[in-house]
């Protein structure tokens, strides 16, 4: 088991690697040039008088755009290495400074969406497996399949507009409120909004739950199980539910990934000053070395994260060995 632990990290710098050179040419071809960007921007206060002109070739020279991709990737790939993941050509703000600011909204928003997700799914699933066809059977699976057919961004919209057009104010602030400000309204404010997240992966989840579950249920061991007269509590937590969660748990493994990707359609819709939100500003903006810094990180995360829900498969069933 811990041999198989280090080879699969091992694996994960050949594969960080590739991906750092894939992210770092790919932001590159995005239509645009961040360059004639600030340069636009830069004319436009030279006629209000507020800068000097400055050429093209200058401003490439300043933010080292002018030398090879190969050695910009060696310059942006060495910082690294020294704790340096990139500079804003806009605001000239360092990544670091900006994950210290944004990365709590984000994991806060990410964390309660999927507790709240998984608190309204799993047992759900489980319960319409085992009192199958009955009518809380079918409201569930009803609810499921609206949950995976409507969009969150559509919910999130509806649940915004709605309220401010019928009673004259939203339900959910608009504006964020700091935890060490108003914890309560902190609170308040991510659980409304991480139920809306949660809402879409919690559809996939019941039934994939309820699916596992009824297959589990249908083995010899649990027939055998309740031949023996064990109460149904024994026979579902058990002998059941922990056999059904290893597909759930290759689903909560994609799960938190999503999540941040989810996180910056709500953090625009909702106006939170997360690192989603900032991700999509930087691309608009091509700033190249934000959305390459951001994505290395993000992309080294999810691969550890695959491992470690790899890795859990052996606790959740003992028969599963690595070698």
């Amino acid at each position: 088991m811990g041999a198989y632990a280090v080879r699969r990290f091992l694996l994960i710098i050949p594969t960080v690697f590739i991906i750092t050179v894939l992210l770092f040419l790919i932001i590159r071809l995005i239509p645009g040039d961040v360059v004639q960007m600030i340069a636009a921007q830069r004319t436009w206060a030279t006629e209000m008088g507020t800068t000097e002109a400055v050429s093209l070739d200058e401003i490439r020279a300043a933010f080292g755009l002018d030398k090879p991709w190969y050695v910009q990737y060696g310059n942006w790939i060495s910082g690294f290495f020294r704790g340096d993941f990139g500079t804003s050509v806009w605001t000239g703000r360092k990544l670091v400074d900006e994950l210290k600011v944004r990365a709590p909204v984000t994991v806060e928003l990410s964390i309660i969406s999927l507790i709240l997700g998984l608190l309204m799914s799993v047992p759900l699933g489980i319960y319409s497996a085992i009192r199958q066809d009955t009518v809380l059977d079918y409201t569930g699976r009803t609810v499921s399949i609206l949950l995976l057919a409507i969009p969150s961004f559509w919910i999130a919209t509806v649940v915004v507009v709605y309220p401010v057009v019928y009673w004259g104010k939203s339900i959910i602030p608009i504006e964020y409120i700091p935890f060490s400000q108003n914890p309560l309204g902190n609170l308040w404010q991510f659980f409304l909004i991480s139920v809306i997240m949660a809402a879409t992966t919690a559809g996939g989840t019941v039934r994939i739950t309820r699916t596992m579950m009824l297959e589990v249920m249908r083995q010899d061991y649990i027939r055998t199980a309740w031949s023996k007269g064990l109460a149904e509590k024994l026979v579902v937590f058990r002998h059941a539910v922990k056999n059904t969660m290893i597909p759930v748990v290759t689903i909560i493994g994609g799960m938190i990934p999503g999540l941040f990707g989810g996180a910056v359609i709500m953090e625009t819709i909702f106006n939170l000053p997360g690192l989603g939100r900032y991700f999509l500003d930087s691309t608009v903006n091509r700033d190249y070395l934000i959305v390459s810094g951001w994505n290395l990180i993000m992309s080294t995360f999810v691969l550890i994260f695959i491992v470690l829900t790899d890795l859990a498969y052996a606790y959740v069933d003992p028969r599963i060995r690595y070698k």
